[in-house]
């Protein structure tokens, strides 16, 4: 299938559950990535916030959050980071929940940063031609503001944000059912 922006990385309705197949795979131990994406029409709220990883490796923290888009590169938290969750010790998606607003139409970037593991752990990247991702090295946390140490132009990253579209049904339709 290889990476699909909406699909499975970046914004999508629901998280996705197959390997995405990257076209390539990046080291990410003790990197704090971020993928820059506009949020759908409709959208109100991110709920789940995930990565893939590629290989097995040890147990280690990642952590995840959304960024304020600033001239191409993360600026400061939306909401709150979600700084403890598990990554387990197999490959496959791992993902956090949250409860950060957002507003739709606006560039915000997707973020997750993962502690160190004794053999390195990776994610999956592809070409896509007008993406960003952005990274930092020699990262433990999560930080705000993001203050990235470099961007890459035209790729992207299995990373996704599940979001909540705002309810339209009119009160007497919510009430009726």
């Amino acid at each position: 299938m290889g990476l699909v922006n909406g699909t499975n990385c970046g914004f999508v309705t629901s998280a996705p559950t197959a390997d995405p197949e990257g076209a390539g795979t990046t080291g990410c131990d003790n990197y704090a990535w971020a993928m820059r994406d506009t949020a759908p029409a409709g959208a109100v709220r991110v709920t789940k916030i995930g990565w893939y990883c590629t290989n097995a490796t040890q147990e280690a923290n990642f952590e995840v959050g959304i960024y304020e888009e600033t001239t191409d590169y993360p600026g400061d938290a939306v909401g709150s980071l979600s700084q403890t969750n598990a990554k387990g010790v197999g490959a496959g998606w791992k993902s956090a929940s949250v409860d950060i607003s957002i507003t739709a139409g606006t560039d915000y970037w997707i973020a997750v940063q993962i502690d160190d593991t004794e053999s390195t752990t990776h994610i999956d990247t592809a070409s896509s031609v007008g993406d960003l991702r952005a990274y930092k090295s020699a990262q433990t946390e999560l930080t705000d503001p993001f203050v990235s140490g470099g961007s890459t132009d035209e790729v992207i990253q299995a990373i996704y944000a599940v979001y909540e579209v705002a309810d339209t049904r009119t009160r007497t339709e919510i009430l009726t059912g």
